[in-house]
């Protein structure tokens, strides 16, 4: 008789993937409960836990107020971020057309730059009103995160743009 198509097994072959998939099911619920939330790190959208916060070791307190400063600047600069989007899919159009209008692009460029440094300004505000919630220590190691930050962007963007692409 046939060993694969034998009862035996294909029962054990059935009762292993019921246990795989009661296995995974139980592992969803996991992730997705949301009284064990705190047993799984808050994840970025690039996948890495918010180390910025715990870096700091921030009391309870600080922690909420921190969370609530970071929302609302993100709500206070979307809008520019936005232009900036609108703004930069214009610049492409215009730099693709058979004629380019220089003077058209020299006014994005302009545009672009304005509402950059805008980001830049309130950027710099937002860092002033977390380090004010800081102790002197918490104070040293925010301006840590914050250099590590800035410069793993800059170097991940330069990095980018100067890969061979295949």
């Amino acid at each position: 008789m046939n060993f694969i198509s034998s009862k035996r097994f294909v029962s054990i072959a059935l009762v292993l993937l019921a246990l795989c998939n009661v296995t995974l099911l139980g592992v969803l619920w996991l992730q997705n409960s949301p009284r064990l939330a705190p047993l799984f790190p808050q994840r970025h959208h690039n996948g890495r836990s918010n180390s910025f916060l715990e870096t700091l070791g921030l009391t309870a307190s600080q922690n909420l107020t921190f969370r609530k400063l970071r929302e609302e600047h993100f709500l206070k600069v979307r809008p520019e971020m936005e232009t900036i989007t609108v703004l930069k899919t214009q610049l492409v159009e215009e730099s693709l057309k058979d004629h380019p209008d220089s003077k058209r692009i020299e006014t994005i460029t302009l545009e672009l730059g304005s509402r950059q440094t805008s980001i830049e300004r309130e950027l710099a505000l937002h860092f002033h009103e977390l380090a004010k919630i800081c102790t002197p220590a918490q104070r040293d190691s925010l301006k840590k995160v914050l250099v590590r930050i800035a410069t793993n962007r800059h170097a991940m963007r330069m990095e980018r743009s100067t890969r061979p692409r295949p």
